[in-house]
């Protein structure tokens, strides 16, 4: 029997830590849970900006954020969101904001920094949370991760077992290629910028390839990557409060991503105990 793992990134591989800025109320929010606060509100998009922390950190703080991004062409991709739109309505409202500040991004990535700058792996993501409603940015956002205790054992056992692992998360590639080669995970089996329909579609295209495949995720994103699974795996590593759906979804809820590796070894051993006695399927779905 062929097994596939799917793992979300932040919350799920990466102990997380994030921070955002109420552009309008000039508030910090620190150790905020984004998704939650995206999805929170039917207008709000969040997005991820592909720019480095450092050339950020290196312009100046009044300048308005709208400019700067266009200045420097910088894209954007969609992470999470409830609202039907189109990259283009966001794009037009991203770019001709007049509220929020490069300082408003400086500060939350200080902040975020300030939190795990004591890690030897991280990876910084800067972002923002679109209103479409109230047509501007409504808050910036910076996220820092590292790796939790034993993901990346977690990955070389699943590994040594023959069982491949991806990645499919609303994080950008490059920051996830980082971390994915820290914890063995090939570059190919990374997907980046994924909203909770690509992680679903994501799971369903490996369906046709695996005979098992197994979401692990953490957050309200991975709602519809984890039904379209064959396991369901929800973690509980992430401190924060979680959604009642996530819990009704999941066939496994675990404390540590190295129980992922139980499930899979139990997995693997209910099906050759059922192909020796004739058992028939040992999934319980």
């Amino acid at each position: 029997m062929s097994v596939a793992v799917v793992f979300d990134s932040a919350g799920t591989l990466l102990n997380t830590y994030r921070v955002a800025k109420d552009i309008r109320n000039n508030k910090l929010l620190p150790g905020i849970e984004t998704t939650t606060l995206t999805f929170s509100s039917p207008d709000r998009v969040l997005i991820v900006l592909p720019v480095h922390s450092q050339d950020l950190m290196a312009a100046p703080p009044e300048a308005i954020l709208s400019e700067y991004l266009v200045r420097h062409d910088i894209g954007f991709g969609i992470s999470c969101t409830r609202k039907i739109t189109t990259a283009d309505e966001i794009g037009d409202i991203l770019y001709t904001d007049d509220r929020a500040r490069v300082g408003d991004l400086q500060e939350c990535i200080r902040n975020v920094w300030t939190v795990c700058r004591e890690e030897s792996v991280v990876t910084l993501n800067s972002g923002a949370i679109i209103n479409m409603e109230q047509q501007g940015i409504e808050f910036g956002i910076t996220a820092g991760g590292w790796p939790f205790e034993g993901a990346k054992e977690a990955v070389t056992a699943l590994h040594r077992m023959g069982v491949p692992t991806f990645i499919a998360s609303g994080d950008r590639v490059t920051k996830l290629e980082r971390m994915a080669d820290h914890l063995g995970i090939p570059r190919d089996r990374v997907y980046g910028v994924a909203t909770p329909t690509v992680k679903a579609q994501i799971v369903s295209d490996l369906r046709q390839e695996y005979d098992r495949v197994l979401m692990v995720g953490d957050g309200i994103n991975d709602l519809g990557a984890m039904r379209n699974a064959d396991i369901a795996i929800l973690t509980v590593q992430q401190q924060g409060d979680r959604p009642e759906e996530l819990y009704k979804e999941a066939d496994y809820v675990v404390k540590n991503v190295r129980e992922v590796v139980t499930i899979v070894q139990d997995l693997i051993a209910s099906r050759k105990n059922c192909d020796r006695d004739g058992c028939g399927t040992a999934y319980k779905r």
